[in-house]
């Protein structure tokens, strides 16, 4: 395999198993806490405007998830995903400390990280980002 087909490889199987679990995440809000018992555990961890941020952030996370695996909006949705994952480590999971077992960080940061770099290096070869608009990859150039 040459350096180009690992590199579609690499950015299809990140945005795909980031997808599901964010898809997962936000289908978790909506189905299994319902949106008042999401609201209220925003609330509870102190999290700004619960009753409009629960909402928002389910449904950044079905939604965004489920883009990020058709791979499409896929760098706006990224973008919108750091700022969630960066909200959930400053106003819940830092005070815990890294692991996830008490609470941490870990599983939100690892989250973010992945969209970063889907965001920065786009969505990939095989995404409807290519199929509809030839945007595979980013504008931005990395030395090699």
């Amino acid at each position: 395999m040459n350096n180009l087909s690992l590199n579609t490889a690499a950015r299809t199987i990140l945005r795909v198993v980031l997808g599901f679990l964010i898809a997962s995440h936000g289908w978790q809000k909506f189905n299994e806490w319902t949106i008042a018992g999401t609201q209220g555990a925003f609330a509870q961890m102190g999290v700004p405007a619960a009753e409009i941020t629960a909402p928002l952030v389910a449904t950044l996370e079905l939604v965004g998830g489920i883009a990020l695996i058709l791979g499409i909006a896929t760098r706006p949705v990224a973008a919108l995903l750091v700022l969630d994952m960066l909200g959930a480590i400053v106003l819940v999971h830092a005070s815990a400390g890294v692991f996830v077992e008490t609470g941490g960080y870990e599983l939100v940061l690892l989250m973010g990280a992945a969209a970063l770099a889907l965001a920065l290096a786009g969505p990939g070869k095989f995404s409807l980002d290519n199929a509809l608009f030839g945007r595979s990859s980013s504008k931005l150039r990395v030395l090699a």
